[in-house]
């Protein structure tokens, strides 16, 4: 028996227990050499006009065999000779993939996977012993490479029909933690190779059970054996667009990614440059149970030349793009274990790329499919308005033009570059009001009083909403303001100021700290009073922060104003206790406190005392 050809046994212990994540792996690593051994065969075919090789007899074969306990790989490539055997097969971390791949002129036939010489020894994870039985093309003599791991291999002469390589994987018995056994099941079998190795460009064949009805009425189905290509050997994404109808589109996407639906957009491209790629990427037509959760995994299936890497690539989609779905192939330096990216710089490279493309995408669907964007806009746009408010507003300017909000005054979605392209001549500001629904928003008194100025409201009803626009600053050079708030540029005409300020005051003495200020004014129209507020955090803004977890130990406070309608009824009544009864009226501000606190959402201390203050006030 000879030793590998290496320092010590730990390295083949190493790469046989610790540099793969999964087991499973092993059945790609094999299936990609044979892919690699037909390559270069075909590569050979071309470039020395061999006319007895047909690209169309290429095959990989499958065979398990429960009783025997034996899984075997077989191919009809180049093979290799007793030298390849003891090269390849004998020095670990030696890749005979990519010494060809460096020799080997550009072809667009050829697709070298093998990087690395040591994806063959996966098999030993699964295995108590490998054999290699191998015969060059062109060769009379075949060989056969045994091995039990660490502790050596032979290489012997053997009988070999036709040339190319067969594996044979003696599969390790059972244990507590591990169920060996299920990589000689067809169903286990099928799923790898659907799973890692569905792109690979040649067939791989296996026998499998299927099911016939019986000709004899009565009598259970019949079952037969049947060789089926497992794969499906040419991805979608290689195809042209112009052959691809939207049906298989869809029956891609919704057998790949397990939805029920039809994605609302597909978007499918190569590009070349700093990194060469295809990516057919999907925009889901509605988001998954888990989408707002901490369990959702974001992430692109990462493939490099149609075998699969990764299966969700996180770095490959910003979190604000997070719902997209889809799969990026192309030919990346891999680490040894083929499980992910050796650089970082060229996933950098492609999902900065990505990101740009799927941005250029939904601008064009807003303009082009005002429909589609909307539905798309009600499934994922609470994500957008994360991404313009998360890292501090970095990524705001590439994503504002997207956003949508409900106009009070149209009553329909509008972007913020309609909202200011309608503003009327002389508006400076952009006004949104709070709720929890367009209907809560344009029922508020200061909405009334906006709308009525001649001006449109947008309904901010989704908790980042406020938070969102006070990270954008602006749009177009016009501030937001909230229709809440003590300032929103609206001049009202204001009588008896003087006469008001001391009722104004004295509300305010009886009310205390609960409220900042309070003001008689003219803008509430029908409505007799409501809250508002100034400084930077809005009442919405105390709510939402509130409702955190761990709020309790720091509890933000807006600045609240308590405004009361000067032209309404009310206030003559406000007038008459000041003048008359102002321990009286010590009641009422309270009353009208709490009816502003009512109409803004805000929780009332005391219900009991408010209901009692009620109807001592009736009576």
């Amino acid at each position: 028996m000879k030793s590998f050809k290496t320092e010590s046994k730990k390295i083949l212990d190493l790469m046989i227990n610790s540099i793969y994540t999964h087991k499973e792996i092993f059945l790609r690593e094999l299936i990609s050499n044979c892919s690699d051994a037909i390559d270069k065969l075909y590569y050979k075919s071309l470039t020395e006009n061999i006319g007895d090789i047909s690209r169309g007899d290429f095959r990989i074969e499958i065979f398990a065999d429960k009783e025997n306990r034996t899984l075997k790989i077989r191919d009809n490539g180049i093979g290799m000779t007793k030298e390849d055997l003891e090269n390849n097969l004998g020095v670990i971390a030696k890749s005979g993939s990519q010494d060809f791949k460096a020799n080997a002129e550009k072809n667009d036939n050829v697709n070298i996977i093998g990087q690395f010489g040591v994806g063959f020894y996966s098999a030993f994870m699964v295995s108590d012993k490998v054999e290699v039985l191998s015969k060059a093309y062109g060769s009379d003599e075949a060989y056969k490479w045994v091995s039990s791991g660490a502790e050596g291999y032979d290489v012997k002469p053997a009988e070999k029909d036709g040339y190319g390589t067969e594996i044979t994987l003696y599969i390790k018995k059972d244990t507590e933690d591990e169920d060996y056994s299920a990589f000689l099941e067809e169903y286990r079998i099928r799923s790898l190779v659907r799973k890692y190795s569905d792109y690979i460009r040649y067939p791989i064949m296996m026998e499998v059970t299927k099911y016939r009805p019986s000709e004899e009425e009565g009598k259970p189905s019949e079952k037969y054996s049947e060789v089926e290509t497992l794969n499906s050997m040419v991805p979608l994404w290689k195809k042209n667009k112009a052959e691809i109808k939207d049906e298989e589109y869809n029956e891609f996407y919704k057998n790949l990614f397990y939805d029920g639906e039809d994605p609302l957009k597909v978007i499918h491209y190569s590009t070349e440059g700093v990194v060469d790629y295809r990516a057919l990427l999907f925009v889901p037509a509605r988001a998954p149970f888990d989408y707002y959760t901490k369990n959702f995994e974001k992430g692109l299936k990462l493939y490099t030349n149609g075998v699969l890497i990764t299966e969700r690539c996180a770095d490959l989609l910003p979190d604000y793009f997070s719902f997209v779905k889809g799969v990026v192939d192309s030919e990346l330096t891999l680490n040894i274990s083929r499980e992910t990216i050796q650089q970082d710089k060229q996933l950098k490279a492609i999902g900065k790329s990505i990101e740009k493309k799927i941005k250029g995408e939904l601008s064009s669907l807003l303009e082009n499919d005002r429909e589609t964007y909307e539905k798309f806009w009600n499934a994922f746009g609470l994500q957008i308005k994360y991404g313009v408010y998360s890292d501090w507003g970095a990524h705001k300017e590439g994503l504002k033009d997207l956003l949508m909000f409900w106009s009070a005054k149209q009553d329909k979605k509008i972007t913020l570059k309609e909202y200011v392209d309608a503003m009327p001549e002389g508006q400076k500001y952009i006004y949104y009001g709070t709720a929890k629904t367009a209907e809560g928003v344009k029922a508020l008194p200061q909405t009334e009083a906006v709308i009525d100025a001649g001006y449109d409201v947008l309904c901010f009803t989704d908790e980042i909403d406020e938070f969102c626009i006070k990270m954008l600053g602006a749009f177009s050079e016009k501030e937001f303001r909230n229709a809440a708030g003590d300032d929103t540029g609206i001049e009202t005409k204001e009588e008896n100021a003087e006469e008001n300020k001391e009722i104004s005051d004295y509300i305010k003495e009886c009310l205390g700290d609960r409220i900042a200020e309070v003001k008689i004014t003219g803008r509430l129209k029908n409505h007799p009073v409501c809250l508002s507020s100034k400084g930077a955090v809005s009442i919405e803004m105390e709510k939402v922060l509130n409702s955190m977890p761990n709020a309790e130990a720091n509890k933000v406070t807006a600045q609240k104003v308590l405004e009361i309608n000067s032209t309404h009824p009310v206030f003559e009544k406000v007038k008459n206790l000041y003048d008359g009864d102002r321990e009286r009226l010590k009641d009422l501000a309270y009353i009208l406190l709490v009816q502003a606190q009512l109409i803004e959402g805000l929780p009332i201390e005391d219900p009991t005392d408010y209901a009692d203050k009620v109807c001592k006030f009736i009576s």
